[in-house]
């Protein structure tokens, strides 16, 4: 897959979510839409601190926690790579998990005002272009 722009990160200081957990949604949602894919480099922990204008070790929680998750591979001198394993689990335990991950999305979206179909229409927005035609 071939992709037109690097992968970067953006942090939202008003939402009440730590920032290394920002950056740990952002590299899992990246791999749910596709934009980022098994074998493919993320900015390196000082190129995010950098940009971001954080703490390093903020990053380095991030992509820690990411690592033992099975998420990430970091090789020394290389960089920090998604990792070329999946991570699994039973059937019964990833529709338990959605089903959570729907209806706290549901629930913040809704105390923000949005309705569903506005939640869907934004999805949409967020897939790769060759899945969009559906």
């Amino acid at each position: 897959m071939t992709r037109t722009a690097p992968f970067t990160f953006k942090l939202d200081t008003r939402s009440g979510v730590p920032v290394y957990r920002q950056l740990i949604d952002q590299v899992q949602a990246g791999i749910a839409s596709g934009n980022l894919a098994s074998g493919d480099q993320i900015p390196t922990v000082r190129q995010v601190a950098v940009d971001l204008e954080i703490n390093p070790n903020t990053v380095l929680r991030a992509y820690r926690e990411l690592e033992i998750r099975g998420v990430l591979d970091t090789q020394q001198g290389t960089g920090t790579f998604i990792s070329e394993r999946k991570v699994t689990q039973d059937d019964a335990e990833h529709g338990r998990r959605l089903e959570q991950l729907v209806s706290e999305f549901v629930a913040r979206a809704g105390a923000g005002g949005f309705t569903v179909p506005e939640l869907i229409e934004s999805l949409r927005e967020r897939l790769p272009e060759d899945k969009k035609r559906r």
